[in-house]
């Protein structure tokens, strides 16, 4: 794999927002009842902060996969707030990048947590993945 994370250091802060609507509710996800932003969509939130943190830094062909995550939901965002999760890069080892992330509302702090990726070689996982169709 031609190696180019030279500019993965750590610090680097990406992050992404969106405005809570009725898809990204617990109900909608299946995770839940309640009206409120679902953790499924809070976490997809705080994966595409860790993306935008680091994919623009990549060498053509490669990519990052999310491969470990620990997070808590600690406070409920009612639909029409919005939300922005924050990721900062802490550790860079090898292909594997940490981060710290976080999710804030409008309103407060309401998760936060640890997320792990890989680097890889997007030609090469997305043949691995297709070999799977055909064992």
């Amino acid at each position: 794999m031609n190696d180019n994370r030279g500019g993965l250091q750590p610090g680097r802060v990406g992050t992404v927002t969106l405005i809570v609507a009725e898809e990204h509710t617990a109900p909608r996800l299946g995770s839940g009842r309640a009206p409120v932003l679902g953790s499924p969509a809070m976490i997809a939130l705080i994966e595409a902060a860790a993306v935008a943190c680091v994919e623009d830094q990549l060498a053509d062909g490669q990519e990052t996969l999310g491969i470990h995550l620990d997070v808590e939901h600690i406070a409920a965002t009612p639909v029409g707030l919005s939300v922005t999760a924050t990721a900062r890069l802490i550790e860079v080892s090898g292909r594997k990048l940490v981060f710290n992330v976080e999710a804030r509302d409008a309103r407060e702090l309401i998760g936060r947590g640890r997320h792990t990726r890989v680097v890889v070689d997007s030609a090469r996982f997305r043949a691995k993945v297709a070999a799977k169709l055909h064992d």
